[in-house]
């Protein structure tokens, strides 16, 4: 069959997205789906050709668009997208849904919830797989998100049983005060291709065991992950009896992101992407009065004080700079150096970076450690910011360069040289990127971790027991997530996951997270035949 050239997708997902190649019609055995190496993905119930939307069923009327592999460029398999009327259709049988799920008790909403724990811990490691496929992480990442999911599932099964109000003092004889939490309804999430599990488990498993349904968007370049991740959460309704709407899904592009921002039956939506599509969300969803949940950029910055073990620093920063190609929105993306550590640390660094280098590879393959960008919008945004660097006088001590093999390759970069206010240092750049800054002192590092306009994670390396309590303090840093002697990613779903400032305010997996999912009401209940007035007001 002659080729079909679609156009190319924008998408309203962020910077940690990219436009979405579309596809051709192309032959069966052109899909890795077909290929041995890729059996596991039949295992998760896809196929050549897959429907994008669920409602309790599987349809979708939208274009017909192919999923490729970051790593080699190769498709994977093809997906039916869904439209604005499709997106309705799964609201509708959402809110549907809910009149089941609203009735049933938290604790056996818990139930379903560690339900889906097990049905994910059963397919972990192909779903972990398609995530290094699709993604491009590598696999023991891919597995490590899933596994999050797993996690929260757990967390949420314990909240369900935990989730209360309060009872307070009134100063009414006879009267009782207290504060009581329902559900807010039905939930709009939007994901990022970043974490194409991870953040759909953070926000499902807690809103479902607050007692909201779901509808979620996943990103437009990974839409396998999506649909396969319902697919296991289906199978867990339909065991037991229950609406398949309680876990809605539609698959994309912006056209779909928009109506669920302006959309009044979704009391909030959940957004993950860069900071300036966030700002359109927020102010979509807020025009309607609706809540909206934003995890949005970050530029990360470790401090290493004078004390600092400097081997513990390059370790931590490796990870922390390279790790996911730099694609994740905690990856660290400036590293404040004490003047007196900053030679030997950047030495060291370097030496680590060379090292490393032999670990680029396949994200299947046994041993890799750092894999593709996801998208040549990746590729362009980092050579981009690495001409803009050197331009403004930034020096390149490794890296910079796009590696010559198939896939999206870049290699991890340092620039040393730059001012810390620098243009460039100040905006993130969604790629494996770190500048180096040299500093006089703790408080100097403080301030220029708190210049810039994102708040999401920092760290500092130090073993001075005082400039540990002013980081943590309100003279200290300013970010979401404030982390000492360890890198800025990898955060633990037991603690609330969001940032300040351009970060966007959300919260989600753990703590208290939980209060975003819901609606809280003050109640006074009056069990006597008196009708005193609070302020001991007399209208009589």
């Amino acid at each position: 069959m002659a080729p079909l050239l679609a156009r190319p997708l924008t998408r309203f997902t962020a910077t940690h997205y990219s436009p979405l190649i579309l596809l051709r019609t192309m032959s069966s055995g052109n899909f890795l789906i077909n290929q041995p190496k890729y059996a596991f993905l039949k295992e998760l119930g896809l196929a050549e050709t897959n429907k994008g939307v669920f409602n309790g069923k599987w349809f979708g009327n939208g274009e017909v668009i192919t999923s490729y592999c970051p790593a080699n460029k190769q498709p994977i398999a093809q997906v039916q997208q869904g439209t604005v009327q499709d997106l309705d259709e799964c609201i509708k049988a959402s809110k549907e849904a809910w009149q089941v799920w609203a009735d049933m008790p938290a604790p056996a909403r818990g139930e379903i919830v560690r339900q889906i724990g097990e049905a994910l811990r059963a397919k972990l490691v192909p779903l972990g797989q398609l995530v290094a496929v699709e993604m491009g992480k590598i696999k023991p990442e891919g597995i490590g998100e899933v596994q999050e999911y797993v996690d929260i599932c757990d967390f949420a099964v314990g909240l369900s049983r935990m989730v209360g109000g309060s009872v307070l003092p009134s100063e009414r004889p006879g009267h009782v005060l207290m504060e009581n939490w329902n559900p807010l309804g039905v939930v709009g999430v939007i994901t990022a291709f970043n974490f194409p599990v991870a953040v759909y488990g953070w926000n499902s498993a807690i809103a479902m065991v607050c007692g909201d349904t779901l509808v979620w968007k996943g990103a437009p370049t990974t839409p396998l992950v999506s649909i396969a991740t319902t697919k296991i959460v289906e199978s867990v309704l339909v065991k037991n009896n229950l609406p398949g709407a309680v876990s809605a899904l539609c698959c994309g592009g912006a056209d779909v992101g928009t109506a669920m921002a302006k959309d009044e039956r979704l009391p909030l939506v959940s957004f993950t992407g860069s900071t300036s599509v966030g700002n359109k969300v927020a102010l979509m969803v807020q025009e309607r009065f609706g809540r909206h949940l934003l995890e949005l950029g970050g530029n990360n910055a470790i401090i290493v004080d004078e004390d600092a073990d400097p081997e513990m620093v390059v370790r931590a920063a490796l990870f922390a700079c390279v790790g996911t190609a730099g694609q994740r929105c905690t990856t660290t993306r400036r590293l404040i150096l004490h003047h007196t550590l900053h030679d030997v640390i950047v030495e060291r660094l370097v030496k680590a970076y060379g090292n490393f280098m032999s670990r680029i590879g396949d994200p299947l393959d046994d041993g890799t450690l750092y894999g593709p960008m996801h998208s040549q919008q990746g590729i362009d945004g980092f050579l981009a910011t690495v001409q803009e660097a050197q331009a403004l006088g930034g020096k390149v001590v490794f890296g910079g360069k796009v590696i010559e093999r198939e896939g999206y390759f870049v290699e991890p970069t340092i620039i040393t040289g730059l001012p810390h206010d620098a243009p460039v240092v100040h905006k993130e750049t969604f790629a494996p990127i770190a500048y180096i800054l040299k500093c006089s002192s703790v408080d100097e590092g403080i301030s220029w971790n708190n210049e810039v306009k994102q708040g999401l994670s920092s760290s500092l390396f130090t073993q001075n027991l005082a400039n540990v309590f002013k980081w943590l303090g309100p003279k200290g840093s300013d970010c979401g997530i404030i982390n000492i002697n360890i890198p800025t990613n990898g955060a633990e779903i037991g603690g609330a996951f969001g940032g300040e400032k351009h970060t966007g305010g959300g919260r989600e997996s753990g703590s208290d997270a939980w209060k975003q999912y819901m609606r809280r009401s003050t109640c006074t209940i009056n069990y006597t035949k008196e009708l005193p007035l609070a302020q001991g007001i007399k209208f009589e």
